[in-house]
């Protein structure tokens, strides 16, 4: 039997490449998938696949796809990690950056849903995929108005899409992180004070790491996960679901 195929949007970003060396250490072949061949390139070389596409489109997921099945490659598993970072109170944000964020994390994700479980069931195969959600769509976060609502709005296509297609053995599931450490939040996080003031509101204090919500989906992908779907794990130290210790 040939290898697994394992579609990863987003891929030149942190996650994605986190995700990439973490599924192609586990015997995936992958197809990658981002807005900026250059990127790409620059992250991968010549390995994988890689294919120029904006998934925030119905056409450019569509187009992804034919393009991995062009080069014979057909996906059991979607690795959503596209998105984007806005932050500002609900007055402030503008509506170019409104609408920013709603393509870069709510409309790439449901047009490459669509995409794929459209392949998938053209095919007549199961499969799985899994989406990147945020803590800050789980509990009030301060300035995070914009991204919580398409995140928000992820979450519940995550449920309502593995209500829809469990009985034809696709999966659908999401992860809640809370702030890694990647190249997307350099900026909030560039000063020790910045550093320091983010890791202490952690219960568990600290930053996440791209490896670590990388090995979760992988294992959401896997076969281990094969009774698992409609779920979103939380991954971002204890932020959504329990207090930090104040000390006197």
């Amino acid at each position: 039997m040939q290898d697994p195929v394992a579609l990863i949007t987003g891929a030149s970003g942190g996650l994605g490449q986190a995700m990439a060396a973490r599924l192609g250490a586990e015997g995936w072949r992958l197809v990658l998938v981002g807005r900026d061949r250059q990127r790409l390139r620059q992250a991968y070389g010549d390995a994988h696949l890689q294919i120029e596409a904006d998934c925030s489109t119905a056409q450019g997921a569509r187009d992804a796809l034919a393009l991995a099945a062009e080069q014979g490659l057909a996906p059991q598993a979607l690795a959503h990690c596209a998105g984007n970072i806005r932050l500002g109170a609900v007055h402030r944000v503008s509506p170019q950056d409104w609408e920013d964020c709603m393509r870069a994390n709510l409309h790439s994700a449901f047009h490459t849903l669509g995409a794929f479980v459209g392949d998938l069931r053209r095919r007549g195969s199961g499969g799985s995929a899994v989406f990147v959600s945020s803590a800050a769509a789980r509990i009030g976060t301060p300035n995070h108005e914009a991204v919580a609502a398409a995140k928000g709005g992820l979450e519940a296509m995550v449920r309502a899409a593995a209500a829809s297609h469990a009985a034809v053995g696709i999966r659908v599931n999401a992860v809640a992180p809370g702030l890694m450490l990647t190249p997307a939040s350099e900026g909030l996080v560039a000063s020790a004070a910045a550093r320091e003031a983010a890791q202490r509101q952690y219960p568990l204090p600290g930053l996440g790491q791209p490896q670590e919500l990388a090995e979760l989906m992988a294992w959401l992908l896997s076969d281990k996960a094969a009774r698992v779907t409609g779920q979103v794990w939380e991954l971002d130290g204890g932020f959504a679901s329990i207090r930090p210790l104040v000390k006197g």
